[in-house]
């Protein structure tokens, strides 16, 4: 089967396996920098499994969610930031980043509910070559994520902006974890112990190889290993545990209040016991 999944450093530890570890092949591994991307891929038929953006869940039909497993995080997070010129109860432009559609659409909740404000909202994609200075042209804040996100962080102060982590932000506004990104099954594909318990292996065996992770991406971002592997450590959370799937369905609850989905459904996973197609 294709899967397909960002390449960014925060879903590294879920795809190592799949890229070059025990289940390289197993399954035919499609990665793209961008999440959004990647739920394309899924949506056109182009793969059967893919990391998408948890919004994404509710706007392609049919999918099931593989247990156990996301992008998500407790606390902070510091690779979804939103980085703004003027106190967020003033902004009147923000720029998008294009990558994500669950983060554009926490910014708008976050923006309405937390901050009381509707700004205007503009797509750019972030120029990594000048740490993402095009992103704060002409607005007043500015959504960045994944890997540009910490590049963007590192050099805060060249810009004038201040940080916005947008999973502390939504902590302080819910009191839960949020989730990122999760595996996503299209209808068809076999619901097969052996399936969902591939996608936990290969949880278990990126988790293990953290410092090589880390270690591997510390050149391509400009950043210390020690700090990347904290990142991975203490920042992303990997667990789709019963107070991550509460925050997910609160952000599902919020994104229909605000006319960002039609209306939130229920998320549905794979069964553990299934062993044939339904």
């Amino acid at each position: 089967m294709r899967i397909a999944a960002s390449t960014y450093l925060n879903s590294a530890p879920l795809v190592y396996s799949f890229a070059q570890g025990d289940l390289r092949r197993s399954y035919e591994f499609l990665g793209d920098a961008a999440p959004s991307r990647c739920a394309a891929m899924l949506a056109d038929g182009q793969c059967e499994i893919a990391l998408i953006p948890v919004i994404e869940y509710q706007r392609i039909p049919g999918l099931r969610i593989i247990p156990d497993v996301a992008v998500a995080s407790k606390n902070r997070v510091r690779s979804v930031l939103l980085a703004a010129r003027c106190p967020l109860s003033e902004v009147r432009r923000v720029t998008l980043d294009t990558s994500s559609r669950t983060s554009q659409a926490l910014v708008k909740i976050l923006l309405e509910r937390q901050y009381g404000v509707q700004p205007v909202f503009t797509e750019r994609t972030p120029n990594a070559v000048v740490e993402c200075e095009n992103m704060l042209e002409d607005t007043d804040a500015a959504l960045v994520i994944g890997d540009p996100a910490m590049r963007l962080a590192a050099s805060a102060s060249q810009f004038g902006v201040r940080i916005y982590d947008l999973a502390e932000e939504w902590r302080t506004m819910t009191g839960l974890p949020f989730v990122f990104a999760v595996w996503a099954v299209c209808e068809g594909v076999a619901e097969t112990h052996a399936l969902v318990c591939d996608f936990q292996a290969a949880k278990l065996e990126g988790l293990l190889r953290l410092e090589q992770i880390a270690a591997s991406y510390s050149d391509e971002l400009r950043l210390p290993q020690s700090d990347l592997l904290d990142y991975l450590t203490n920042c992303v959370n990997y667990d789709l545990d019963a107070e991550n799937i509460a925050g997910m369905n609160r952000y599902f609850g919020l994104a229909a209040d605000c006319g960002l989905i039609s209306a939130a459904r229920s998320a549905k996973f794979l069964s553990l016991t299934q062993t044939s197609a339904k």
